[in-house]
């Protein structure tokens, strides 16, 4: 099956029928009719529509090496400069139809498993490695076009950076035995996003592994006996896109998953029983920089999404002429022409890798992710301060059909503005920055590549100084 459209996204992933909870209740029936999973489902499968779009086809789908069908590009394996461009434009043309705000669209994992089996040189030779099970399953995902989620944490349990659980039961997921159809594995794993609303997902066990039975890389169907999918409260305020213009599209579900003697047949076990190699794959594969090339993409795209907003703002009540107002706009465009010098940075220092794949600058997008984390909650805060009492004082869909419609038009206009296209651009400032939905979206882009303090760390690390260090010896001579 080449690259699928909405409708079959949809009715494949409400005929696997995946146990998940929702609120203390397992959905039942059809999740594409959930209220916690419909809106992001539809805007889900919106995307799919559009790899069928002629004007769009070639930016979104190139021919299968296997089998010449078109398939979704952001499975290309990169082998020029102008193959990441193509990616980076398949990315945007994504994100801006969810405005960036779908960090888990499935190009995301889709990135994140052609890295992985791009690598999967590095397991050969490996105990109970399986290199040709990682290949042949990105093939398969790609082939027909499969979403997937992922989790890579464990339950914040216990924070000790050697952490050993004593418990009788499992609680961070780990192997428990093996049979003749694959590896038994019992406990939790976070952070699912999009879990249940996806065909499969890809569990990877990260360092540092000292515990027995924690080395293990596999994917599983999301419907899995003994996989069950534990949801946050959702975050939808409710189906009106004028109350909720943004978490009615575009909530991606963060989820627990729970595996209960789930077994993974042995074809699905791409690392197994070897904590060094789980160890280390994640940062000797392509991994990082395929991941933060797709991730920078998209924030860029958000990142001029919230410039939108803050000009509208501007814009509508008339604020323009203010030296403070202009300095914080101008901060989120630094911050957007920030993030595109670094993206483009990355592509023009590209070289191809020991996998033979043209492989972004890995320092410059490090650069990028550590400097996110602190742009994204001020671009928020910019918001809230240029919205100020305009994003308290915004009624609803109801109110503006009801009696009190003429008080509303009256003292709730705007210099630019009627009052409900005015109210219209606030409850969506609110969306992206106040409501549940949107201080998710600030932790979420706090903490998407992890502790923030660790990123940083693993950049001062892996960046080469020696060059500047050698120029202050030649001074001092």
């Amino acid at each position: 099956m080449p690259a699928i459209t909405g409708k079959q996204y949809i009715d494949r992933i409400d005929q696997l029928n995946s146990e998940i909870w929702v609120d203390g209740k397992r959905v039942t029936g059809k999740i594409s009719e959930h209220p916690a999973f419909k809106g992001v489902m539809k805007s889900q499968a919106a995307l799919f529509d559009m790899q069928h779009d002629p004007n769009l086809k070639d930016i979104l789908t190139y021919p299968s090496p296997t089998t010449g069908d078109s398939v979704g590009l952001s499975f290309l394996e990169p082998k020029t400069k102008e193959d990441l461009v193509k990616k980076r434009m398949m990315v945007q043309e994504w994100a801006r139809a969810t405005n960036g705000l779908m960090g888990r669209s499935p190009d995301y994992m889709n990135t994140t498993l052609m890295a992985y089996a791009s690598s999967a040189k590095l397991l050969e030779g490996k105990n109970s490695c399986f290199p040709q099970y990682l290949q042949s399953y990105f093939e398969y995902v790609r082939e027909n076009d499969l979403t997937l989620t992922h989790s890579f944490i464990e339950p914040q349990v216990n924070r000790t950076f050697y952490y050993l659980e004593d418990e009788k039961e499992p609680i961070a997921a780990k192997v428990i035995g093996e049979n003749e159809e694959g590896i038994i594995i019992k406990g939790a794993r976070l952070l699912a996003t999009q879990g249940g609303m996806t065909d499969e997902i890809l569990v990877y066990s990260m360092g540092p592994i000292i515990d027995e039975g924690k080395g293990y890389f596999f994917s599983i169907p999301s419907n899995t006996k003994g996989v069950k999918f534990i949801c946050r409260e959702s975050l939808v305020g409710g189906d009106s896109s004028f109350n909720y213009p943004l978490s009615s599209k575009y909530d991606e579900m963060d989820t627990i998953v729970v595996f209960d003697d789930a077994v993974v047949p042995w074809d699905r076990v791409f690392i197994y029983d070897d904590p060094m190699t789980a160890n280390d794959f994640m940062i000797s594969s392509s991994f990082q920089p395929f991941t933060l090339h797709q991730v920078i993409s998209r924030q860029i795209v958000k990142t001029e999404f919230v410039l939108g907003i803050v000009q509208s703002i501007i814009k509508t009540i008339n604020i323009a002429e203010y030296q403070h107002v202009q300095e914080k706009a101008a901060e989120v465009i630094v911050a957007l022409e920030s993030l595109k010098a670094l993206l483009m940075k990355s592509e023009i220092d590209a070289k191809i890798n020991r996998f033979g794949l043209m492989e972004p600058d890995r320092a410059t997008l490090h650069a990028a992710i550590t400097v996110y984390p602190k742009v994204y909650p001020r671009l928020a805060e910019i918001v809230q301060l240029l919205g100020a009492s305009g994003l308290m004082t915004i009624p609803t869909e109801n109110d503006f059909n009801s009696p009190i419609r003429r008080d509303l038009d009256q003292y709730l206009q705007a210099k630019a503005a009627p009052a409900e296209e005015r109210v219209k651009l606030f409850r969506l400032a609110w969306d992206l920055t106040m409501s549940p939905f949107g201080t998710r979206q600030t932790i979420y882009e706090r903490f998407f590549f992890g502790d923030p303090i660790r990123v940083a760390s693993q950049l001062y690390f892996a960046y080469d100084k020696e060059p500047y260090v050698q120029r202050i010896k030649d001074i001092l001579k």
